[in-house]
């Protein structure tokens, strides 16, 4: 069961496609973003670990989604340029995605099934929900959109050990 999250097709913001597997080996910080959001400054923070953590096997992913208050109302050019300029993101990020819905994309739909939050397995609350999994396609644990990505360094190390 845990495997089949690794194996969940993905698509980069340059149009690439891969899997959770290609990022294989590494804990993941799988994070739905938004450009236009209260929590966009988090962007700084999510980099920051990404920073601190990535040659220690942590990746950070971010997948933009405009379905909360159309706070991500550009194409992924316009996604990537902001985030780069704005926060200098360097950490992947992938094309603009549907967490909610009918429309979800599968990777949300496994992850709200196995860590289901305030609005059960149905619902992501908000931009910058994040989800913590381990090295093994494990989700560890589940993080509120205002819980900062700084806040979470405890967690990502115990991970990491």
């Amino acid at each position: 069961m845990s495997t089949a999250l690794f194996d969940i097709p993905v698509t980069t913001i340059k149009g690439e496609q891969k899997t959770l597997s290609d990022f294989g080996g590494k804990a993941l910080l799988v994070v739905n973003t938004a450009s236009k959001c209260g929590f966009t400054p988090q962007y700084q923070g999510l980099e920051n670990l990404w920073q601190r953590y990535k040659d220690k096997g942590l990746v950070v992913l971010g997948f933009p989604c405009n379905q909360f208050g159309k706070q991500e109302p550009g194409d992924e050019g316009a996604i990537s340029e902001f985030c780069e300029l704005n926060f200098g993101v360097s950490f992947p990020l992938f094309k603009k995605i549907e967490v909610n819905g009918s429309g979800a994309h599968p990777l949300y739909v496994q992850l709200k099934k196995r860590a289901p939050g305030l609005l059960g397995s149905q619902g992501i609350k908000w931009n910058f929900t994040k989800f913590l999994i381990s090295q093994d396609g494990k989700l560890i644990k589940r993080f509120a959109p205002t819980t900062k990505p700084e806040d979470l360094g405890a967690e990502i190390e115990a991970l990491l050990k």
